[in-house]
């Protein structure tokens, strides 16, 4: 099983960027799908997520009116556009998926397999 992120780059404040995961191994349709990222000297923070059918989403409110995630069941893939890019969002970003069949949850050790991130750098 493997989730495979791409996506990063650098950009200027402002700009815009699209992440996307794509997991192989096993479908991913029945389970959240989440973004999580990890700037130098802090925690992995949780971004946004999405359920399986994705009529439901979930942002932190750092990111929220600027990023959107979706997903695309068929495909096995899941995205993150961010706009209005901020020098305070360069971080590795993670994507990682919940298997429990649950309701979206924001810790990372509430997922079970995570891609090998990708990163955003985002210049002043």
């Amino acid at each position: 099983v493997q989730l495979q992120a791409s996506g990063g780059g650098l950009v200027q404040a402002g700009a815009s960027l699209r992440l996307s995961c794509a997991a192989s191994g096993r479908s991913f349709s029945n389970y959240v799908m989440g973004w999580f990222r990890q700037a130098p000297g802090k925690e992995r923070e949780f971004v946004a997520a999405i359920r399986w059918n994705g009529g439901s989403t979930y942002y932190a409110d750092s990111v929220k009116g600027r990023f959107t995630i979706s997903r695309d069941n068929a495909k096995n893939t899941v995205d993150l556009q961010m706009n209005s890019l901020k020098p305070e969002d360069t971080a590795v970003y993670y994507c990682a998926a919940d298997l429990r069949l649950r309701g979206i949850r924001t810790g990372p050790d509430d997922y079970d397999y995570w891609g090998q991130g990708t990163q955003v750098t985002v210049s002043s």
